[in-house]
């Protein structure tokens, strides 16, 4: 009966492509596919008396309460305008250069990615904020719209993010399966810590990777991003861009530094990164009560979906191997030719492809745990794994034409910026996302070298 949970697999796919909600096609169609099997006598019903036992440690998981503390900070520093000043300082400063105002977008969609770590919201924050004044200044709308595109992605690899803390509590997961499976009864771990330290170096080299590419843009084809003659009264002063960028700077550098430093968990650093978002938006004089409730209404929403997303991936994936679909991976993945190598170019084109239809979180709770323990089992670093996995689906999310970030800038983008705009703009990034991908497959040291060096992993 294992082709039936490949089966289910597909009927969830289609289920969400008509629209359908994902965390109740999730466990809806499981369910259903139980209920039928347990009637003809092919499933054991006995599998979903686990349930209540794996809802109880989702609701206890120490890890996974960092997400709407993680959710609460960056609509904070979204909706108190932290995005918009550091964006207006960085262009006054930088804007009388060629393709300045393209590396000042690059580097606020950067550090409001990590605050953030929510692909649509900062893809739509940086629509709303530089769309207008890029394509004002006479921005190409293919360059404009792809660094857009891109620096709103980099929230799938630069910590701290909700999705690599999602990713790491699942592959922590995954790690110590895939040990037990083969008779390691005192396992090593792997913490969101890790996966931070092992995305910083990956995620920043992309950062630089981009960068190098806009200079390399207003070198050869100028017309495309011309410089801004500023007035003197729109001119920044270094003083004022230090203003701007040392608070939100000092904010992440101090989540993510707690957590390095091992002075605070992924939980405990986030309920710093959430209270000091307030407290700087409150010095600010840009924060109300009222909008402290649209926070808090928004962060409420949020992480009510991401829970209810997995709740119903458990019962999917109780399903799944109730019918014994994770024994037909494993076979499937240890059968293919070329080994290890290709059963992981398998699950990365696999994983490409689902990122097409479905978002990060449905494919962390549903997938990684089906291939993450086999792989584990083949040797593969659950560091470099959890790496390679977010910058393929990063890569995913940017490909027309089907990505989800052109879908999201498709949506606030003016008229006059044309779709086969936003593609054309955005095939360069995915070509260095594709390199970037590359030489973290030929040289695993990128992202399993620095936590070797703190952590001595």
């Amino acid at each position: 009966m294992e082709w039936i949970a490949l089966l289910m697999f597909v009927v969830v796919v289609i289920v969400l492509l008509a629209g359908f909600p994902v965390a109740f096609s999730l466990g809806g169609i499981a369910l259903i596919f139980a209920w039928v099997g347990a009637l003809l006598g092919i499933f054991d019903a006995a599998f979903l008396g686990t349930m209540p036992n794996r809802v109880f440690g989702i609701m206890s998981n120490q890890t996974l309460m960092a997400v709407p503390l993680f959710v609460f900070m960056g609509i904070t520093l979204e909706r108190a305008k932290i995005a918009e000043n550091l964006l207006d300082s960085l262009s006054r400063l930088f804007g009388q250069l060629r393709g300045g105002l393209g590396i000042s977008v690059t580097i606020v969609g950067m550090l409001l990615a990590a605050s953030t770590g929510i692909v649509g919201a900062t893809v739509v924050t940086m629509g709303l904020l530089s769309l207008p004044t890029m394509l004002r200044r006479g921005y190409d709308p293919a360059i404009a719209t792809g660094i857009i595109c891109a620096s709103g992605t980099l929230g799938q690899i630069i910590p701290p993010s909700i999705i690599l803390v999602l990713l790491g509590d699942v592959l922590s997961s995954a790690y110590s399966q895939s040990q037990l499976n083969q008779g390691i009864f005192s396992p090593d771990t792997v913490s969101v810590g890790d996966l931070f330290l092992g995305a910083l170096v990956p995620g920043l080299a992309l950062v630089g990777l981009y960068i190098i590419y806009l200079i390399g843009i207003a070198i050869v084809r100028p017309e495309t991003m011309p410089p801004h003659e500023s007035s003197e009264s729109e001119k920044a002063g270094l003083r004022e861009v230090v203003s701007a960028l040392f608070p939100p700077l000092i904010l992440i550098l101090a989540v993510l530094g707690s957590i390095i430093a091992g002075l605070a968990t992924p939980t405990e650093a986030a309920a710093v990164g959430a209270m000091g978002a307030l407290l700087l938006a409150l010095v600010k004089g840009r924060f109300s009560m009222g909008r402290l409730v649209e926070v808090m209404e928004s962060t409420v929403r949020i992480s009510s979906m991401v829970f209810l997303i997995l709740i119903g991936a458990s019962i999917f994936s109780l399903v799944f191997r109730g019918y014994g679909g994770d024994s037909l991976v494993h076979e499937l993945l240890l059968n293919l030719p070329g080994g290890v190598v290709g059963a992981m170019l398998t699950v990365m084109l696999l994983m490409f492809l689902l990122g097409f239809v479905l978002d990060f979180i449905e494919i962390t709770f549903v997938v990684v745990p089906i291939v993450g323990p086999i792989l584990l089992t083949m040797g593969i670093d659950p560091i470099w794994l959890g790496v390679m996995i977010a910058i393929n689906l990063q890569t995913s999310f940017l490909t027309p034409p089907f990505g989800f970030a052109l879908f999201y800038l498709r949506g606030v983008a003016p008229e006059s910026v044309e779709t086969r705009d936003i593609y054309r703009g955005v095939m360069p990034f995915v070509a260095i996302q594709l390199l970037a991908l590359a030489a973290l497959a030929l040289f695993p040291g990128l992202a399993t070298w620095l936590p070797s060096v703190v952590y001595g992993r």
